[in-house]
C-alpha cells in the first residue's frame, strides 16, 4: 500500500511539475512576445500598419514557440507535430501564394516607401493620387476621381514614377513660330512672359531657358524650360501657354498651322479645267 501511495505521490510530483513548468514556459513565452510587440511599435521609421503586422507576427511566433515547448514536456512528439504543420503550412501557401505575394509586397512598400499617402504616382497600368496603402492592396483616386484598388504585388513589380516626391519639376513647354517670324523678338517675348510669373524657380542652375530647338517642317520651334514647385506644376503650365500666346499675339508673331507647299515640275501642271 505504501509502494502504491509513494508511486502515486511520485507521479503526482512530475506531473505538478510539467504543468508548473508548461505554465511558466507559456507565461514567458505570453511576456517576450508582448515585449517584443511594444519594441517593436516604438520604432519611429515604421508604417503605423507595419507596425502593427511585425509587431503581433513576432508575438504570436514566440507564444508558438512556447506552446510547442510546453507539448514535449507532456511528452507530444514535437519532431512529427512540426513536420505536419511544415506540410500544412506548405500546402496553405501554395494555395495561398497570391495572397502571400501580396503581403510580402505589401511590406516591401511599407518599409522602403517609394510613396506616401498622398502622393500621386504611375506604377504599370495604374495611375492616380494614393489614398491608402495596405498589406494587401493600394488604393488610388484618379484624376477624374474613380475609385483603384490595385494589388500590392502588381504595384512592387512595376516601375513606380513618384511625381511628388521631389519638390520642384522641370517643365519643356514647345513654342512653334513661323519662319517668316523675328526668332530673336518671339525670344524676348516670351522670356518677358517667364520674367512675371512668380511661380517659376529661378535659383543657381535653375534659371529659366528660351533656346530654338528644331528646325521643323513649317514652323521654328522654341523650347521653353522652367523649373516650378511640383505642387504647381500643372497651373503654371496652363497659365503660361495661354500667357506666351496672347503675348505673341499682341507682338504680331504668328504660330503657324502645318502646311504642304507642292511644287510641279516644269511641263507637269494640273491641266485647266475647260470654260
Amino acid at each position: 500500500m505504501e509502494d502504491v501511495v509513494n508511486s502515486g505521490l511520485s507521479l503526482f510530483t512530475i506531473w505538478g511539475m510539467r504543468v508548473l513548468s508548461a505554465g511558466m514556459i507559456l507565461v514567458a513565452g505570453w511576456m517576450i512576445g508582448n515585449y517584443l510587440r511594444k519594441t517593436i511599435h516604438n520604432f519611429d521609421k515604421l508604417d503605423d500598419t507595419l507596425e502593427s503586422f511585425l509587431g503581433n507576427f513576432a508575438k504570436y511566433t514566440v507564444f508558438f514557440v512556447a506552446i510547442i515547448a510546453v507539448l514535449g514536456q507532456f511528452g507530444v512528439q514535437t519532431a512529427s507535430l512540426l513536420a505536419l504543420l511544415g506540410a500544412a503550412g506548405l500546402a496553405i501557401g501554395l494555395a495561398l501564394q497570391g495572397t502571400l505575394s501580396n503581403v510580402a509586397s505589401g511590406v516591401m512598400l511599407l518599409m522602403l516607401r517609394p510613396f506616401n499617402v498622398g502622393d500621386f504616382i504611375e506604377a504599370g497600368s495604374v495611375s492616380g493620387t494614393v489614398k491608402d496603402l495596405g498589406l494587401f492592396t493600394t488604393e488610388f483616386a484618379t484624376s477624374d476621381n474613380i475609385y483603384i484598388s490595385a494589388p500590392n504585388s502588381q504595384i512592387w513589380s512595376s516601375e513606380i514614377k513618384n511625381y511628388s516626391r521631389n519638390k520642384q519639376r522641370r517643365k519643356d513647354l514647345i513654342i512653334g513660330i513661323s519662319y517668316d517670324d523675328d526668332i530673336n523678338k518671339a525670344m524676348k517675348t516670351i522670356e518677358k512672359v517667364l520674367a512675371k510669373e512668380k511661380r517659376i524657380v529661378a535659383t543657381a542652375g535653375k534659371e529659366p531657358v528660351v533656346a530654338v530647338m528644331n528646325l521643323g517642317d513649317f514652323s521654328v520651334d522654341i523650347t521653353v524650360r522652367y523649373w516650378s514647385a511640383s505642387s504647381d506644376f500643372w497651373t503654371t503650365q496652363w497659365d503660361l501657354t495661354k500667357a506666351i500666346k496672347e503675348a505673341l499675339d499682341k507682338d504680331g508673331i504668328s504660330i503657324p498651322f502645318p502646311t504642304t507647299t507642292i511644287e510641279y515640275a516644269k511641263g507637269s501642271e494640273p491641266a485647266k479645267k475647260a470654260a
